[in-house]
């Protein structure tokens, strides 16, 4: 069964109401026909806020931010993958990825497992790393596999998602741009696509952030087939609705014609 995908490449809005801004970007995608819209990273809280206004800004999984994102799912009867700083008790927030189905309902909970410490910013400053992968969620026009942002350079995740029956990955982002590195999110983003035979579509965040030239968010979101072709992709760094057509069967087909996954060899050393 094909289906519609979409991608918000936004930027945080400058009034600062979250909700609305997702409330218009959901009645665009209506309008183009999508049924799975994604949100990028960072959604509900911006990154750049300071440690103590993020965890400040935190709250559960069940509180009035997801629960105003859930009922914008089911008033628009949309699927929505979005991202929220989630609260942890006695602890650094989680930099959390949801799945909520057309009627509003959480199908899928994903805590980022692998944090951004680099050499200009460390996100376990900020947030606390999740202990799990997600289980693809079973939608009706094919099973969704999460992951976020820096998990994209860890191919044993997506390969979890593809053998768990992935036949789509998507990665809600905020990619910071800098030397070489939209053309490493492309890169990565095909990788992941050829080596597990599915459709892989990156979404990031296009925010002038960082007040630099080399570290602002990287947009150029991004959608590859599973033999690693660009089916969708944004122009650049403006906000823009990436639309396509994810026909599951492709991933099938791909998959029948070089079973990369059967011919996987294992072996202890």
């Amino acid at each position: 069964m094909t289906f519609k995908l979409g991608l918000a490449q936004c930027r945080h809005p400058q009034d600062g109401d979250v909700l609305r801004m997702v409330d218009a970007w959901m009645e665009r995608a209506v309008a183009e026909g999508v049924d799975l819209l994604v949100f990028p990273e960072s959604l509900m809280t911006p990154f750049d806020a300071s440690a103590e206004e993020f965890a400040q800004a935190a709250e559960l999984v069940d509180g009035p931010f997801c629960t105003a994102m859930d009922e914008l799912a089911g008033k628009h009867g949309l699927w929505v993958v979005y991202t929220a700083n989630e609260r942890n008790e006695g602890a650094r927030p989680f930099n959390t990825a949801v799945v909520v189905d057309a009627a509003g309902k959480k199908r899928g909970v994903y805590r980022k497992v692998h944090l951004f410490d680099t050499d200009f910013v460390r996100e376990s400053d900020k947030v606390a790393a999740g202990g799990s992968y997600l289980e693809p969620v079973e939608a009706p026009f094919g099973r969704i596999g999460v992951a976020i942002c820096y998990d994209l350079r860890f191919p044993e995740q997506a390969r979890a998602a593809a053998l768990a029956g992935a036949d789509v990955m998507v990665y809600p982002s905020a990619w910071v741009d800098g030397p070489r590195k939209v053309d490493q999110w492309r890169t990565l983003l095909a990788a992941r696509a050829v080596e597990n035979e599915f459709f892989v579509a990156g979404l990031s965040r296009c925010d002038r952030a960082f007040g630099g030239a080399e570290r602002d968010y990287a947009g150029n979101s991004c959608v590859f087939g599973p033999l690693g072709d660009v089916i969708a992709a944004a122009e650049g760094v403006e906000e823009e609705l990436v639309v396509c057509a994810i026909d599951p069967d492709e991933v099938a087909r791909a998959r029948a014609a070089m079973p990369v996954l059967d011919h996987r060899a294992s072996w202890e050393a």
